[in-house]
């Protein structure tokens, strides 16, 4: 996949860079595999505005992603690679030996026709599945399991990925994309290659009316806003407001808001950067 520039016929294609969407093979996702999702526009079941900024874009349908890869040793062959609009990654259709079909998040590199399969000692090919006491040692893997059974929850967005550095005991260890090293148990599963899309970082909009489409009203920064609406608010003029923090006076730039007493605390073992 690769990233295209507009020539500029209008100021929204100036400056604009979009995917050139050459690895999706159709626009027509599978039926039985779409849901409907509702918006709720930031606004709790009193209609109260909860979150700040959302509301308005485009209609959209949810399609259910199979995180956990729980169909062990059935062959699937890749159907279709398909755009999600709830994600940033390309997802892909599996037509299993039996019949079923099911969306999985698609790796880079994974084509159509390919087959990918999920077991206990399947090959570490792009888009199997294993547990991660059986993935070589340095492999690059993605969408893996905090806990046993859970679904994959780490390293799904476009371009991610994870490495696996070593076991110790009953546990492996991580490099997450954070820079992050923790451990796993061995016994949670991952999928071998990294997520496709990577190109995603490079996208740029073009213009305001695209974040319109996507559902994000325009952010409103503190020191434009009046003391009570904001701790970085008010002022004579153009103040920098003071100390940098949130609206409900959380400070920020490097001040740590983690429980000291975490329980996953123990598994990490290298923090990410700063």
């Amino acid at each position: 996949m690769a990233v295209k520039r507009f020539k500029p016929v209008t100021p929204g294609t100036r400056f604009r860079v979009d995917a050139d969407y050459s690895d999706v093979t159709t626009n027509v996702p599978e039926k039985s595999l779409v849901t409907s999702i509702k918006k709720s526009g930031g606004r709790n079941n009193t209609g109260k505005m909860t979150m700040r900024y959302l509301g308005g874009g485009h209609k959209k349908s949810y399609r259910l992603i199979d995180f956990k890869r729980d169909k062990k040793d059935i062959p699937a062959k890749v159907a279709t690679i398909e755009y999600d609009p709830n994600r940033t990654a390309r997802i892909a259709l599996l037509h299993y030996a039996d019949g079923e079909k099911r969306y999985i998040i698609a790796p880079a590199g994974l084509t159509v026709g390919q087959t990918v399969i999920a077991g206990d000692h399947v090959a570490p090919e792009v888009g199997n599945t294993l547990p991660l006491a059986n993935i070589p040692l340095g492999s690059i893997i993605h969408n893996i399991e905090l806990n046993p059974g859970q679904g994959g929850s780490i390293a799904r967005s476009a371009g991610t990925y994870a490495q696996l550095s070593a076991r110790d005991g009953k546990y492996a260890i991580i490099k997450l994309p954070s820079s992050e090293t923790r451990m796993i148990l061995l016994t949670c599963v991952a999928t071998i290659g990294s997520v496709s899309n990577s190109q995603r970082a490079n996208q740029v909009m073009g213009k305001a009316g695209r974040n319109r489409w996507a559902g994000r009203r325009p952010r409103v920064r503190g020191v434009a806003m009046n003391p009570v609406d904001h701790p970085m608010g008010g002022g004579e003029g153009r103040t920098s407001g003071g100390q940098p923090r949130s609206r409900t006076g959380l400070l920020a730039k490097g001040y740590k808001t983690r429980y000291k007493k975490k329980t996953s605390n123990r598994y990490i073992i290298e923090r990410r950067k700063k």
